[in-house]
């Protein structure tokens, strides 16, 4: 499993296994969040079983897919609520850890500034640039 620090308290990654829960864990991770819909792509691993592992690790576990064209402020909260409710560090994934990335980023703008964002996604590998605007819009209006 590919974990990409973001944050002290979140990371993402491409997508995971059922069989990578037990090392997520055991990385400190207390919620995951998904953020690929089911069926993508033929033969990718189903939310359902990752969901399984990972209650059966302990771990808290939330679906919210992002499909192309599906960014909503809905999501955008959602996926806050996600992040300020867990008791640890989150680890959130989707086909390459963009689309976590992307929706951090966004849930972030109103506690951090634009640029701070960028560079942590940056650290981790990952150019948020495409979202620059809206990460000053949503700052702005905090």
């Amino acid at each position: 499993m590919e974990i990409r620090q973001i944050t002290p308290d979140f990371a993402a990654a491409p997508q995971i296994a059922a069989a990578d829960i037990a090392e997520a864990a055991a990385a400190g991770f207390k919620t995951i969040l998904c953020n690929r819909p089911d069926d993508e792509v033929p033969g990718q691993p189903c939310f359902a079983d990752i969901e399984a592992a990972a209650k059966e690790a302990g771990l808290e576990i939330r679906f919210l897919p992002l499909a192309p064209g599906g960014l909503s402020m809905e999501l955008i909260n959602e996926f806050r609520d996600a992040l300020d409710s867990s008791d640890g560090p989150v680890l959130a994934y989707c086909r390459s850890g963009t689309r976590s990335t992307t929706l951090w980023g966004l849930a972030q703008a109103c506690k951090m500034a634009p640029d701070d964002i960028l560079k942590a996604a940056a650290q981790g590998g990952y150019d948020l640039s495409n979202v620059r605007q809206m990460l000053e819009q949503l700052h702005a209006s905090a």
